[in-house]
């Protein structure tokens, strides 16, 4: 597997500069972090599964996943405020690129019916989002000790600051996006 970040530096910023015209180098898109998050939903009292679902976000992003508690309580959804309803990872650095490396060459691939990306899912700042139905597609996962599944929202925070920009940053880094 090539490094994401050499590719960045030697492929995707001069492919960039020269597409867009940018003398600068510091005004080259680049990407700032990677948030992924899960929810437990109607699970939130089951303290064991909680535990599974911390345990196996951290064994994907390479750190511990900090829990996301509730803002308010609403009565209907039995929720009270304060409850842990979901967990979340920030990556940069490192940690971030090895995280994409896995995500576009191992991940993406193994998923049901996975036919490339669709194009807009890249907003009108050039941020990447992206819904992982199971997070059982990632190679750290043992499929034999898993019992419960659970579904993953990534973000590619990146400062292109626009659709056109952000998705040339995407493709050039070898994100897998349908032909149009």
């Amino acid at each position: 597997m090539t490094d994401l970040a050499t590719i960045y530096k030697t492929k995707a910023v001069p492919a960039l500069r020269k597409e867009f015209s940018i003398t600068n180098a510091m005004a080259v898109p680049r990407i700032l972090k990677v948030t992924v998050n899960t929810g437990v939903g109607r699970t939130h009292k089951d303290s064991a599964l909680m535990e599974k679902v911390e345990r196996d976000l951290g064994l994907l992003t390479g750190q511990k996943a900090a829990a996301r508690e509730a803002k308010k309580s609403i009565a209907s959804f039995k929720l009270r405020q304060g409850s842990v309803v979901g967990y979340m990872a920030t990556l940069r650095g490192r940690r971030m690129w090895d995280f994409m490396e896995r995500f576009i060459a191992l991940a993406l691939p193994v998923s049901k019916d996975f036919r490339g990306l669709e194009t807009k899912s890249v907003d009108r700042q050039g941020n990447l989002n992206l819904g992982v139905r199971e997070h059982s597609i990632f190679p750290e996962i043992n499929l034999e000790n898993i019992k419960d599944i659970f579904g993953l929202q990534v973000t590619v925070t990146t400062t292109a600051g626009d659709h056109e920009r952000g998705l040339a940053l995407f493709r050039h880094l070898g994100f897998p996006f349908k032909k149009a």
